[in-house]
């Protein structure tokens, strides 16, 4: 049996494909996994990604410049979409220097099958995503005595 150390970032893929050929019904998460490597990386806008439990984090958003209004947050097929539209405005305002990238943006995450989103705030440009994890009742705690 070949040893997994034989691989690294360049045959990746080769690796994914060797799991996929052995594997029954984990097509679809083997699929996001090679997709979101051949994603571009994109920095914008920042975000933090906070533990707060073993079972919840917290996916804060800095949106300097977005009203709530300009803000779209939803989930579908397992991933949570951030969207930011800011409309081009046609100024006469010169700038010394343009810090601040208040483009339009969509960032998307993937979301694990048992994660789900528990709440989204919109507050002093700062978006926050409470994510929870979903633990089965069999899989719940049990206190008998």
């Amino acid at each position: 049996m070949r040893s997994l150390a034989t691989y690294n970032a360049a045959n990746l893929d080769q690796l994914l494909d060797r799991i996929t050929r052995n594997s029954i019904g984990m097509d679809g998460y083997f699929d996001r996994i090679v997709n979101n490597l051949h994603e571009t990386t994109q920095n914008y806008p920042p975000y933090n990604l906070v533990k707060e439990s073993e079972v919840r984090s917290r996916l804060e958003v800095a949106l300097a410049g977005f009203a709530k209004a300009e803000v779209n947050v939803y989930t579908e097929s397992g991933k949570l979409f951030v969207e930011g539209q800011k409309e081009d405005k046609e100024t006469e305002t010169e700038y010394i220097h343009k810090g601040l990238a208040q483009r339009s943006f969509t960032r998307v995450w993937t979301l694990s099958d048992d994660t789900e989103v528990s709440s989204v705030e919109f507050s002093d440009g700062l978006l926050v995503v409470t994510l929870s994890k979903v633990i089965p009742e069999a899989h719940q705690k049990k206190v008998w005595f």
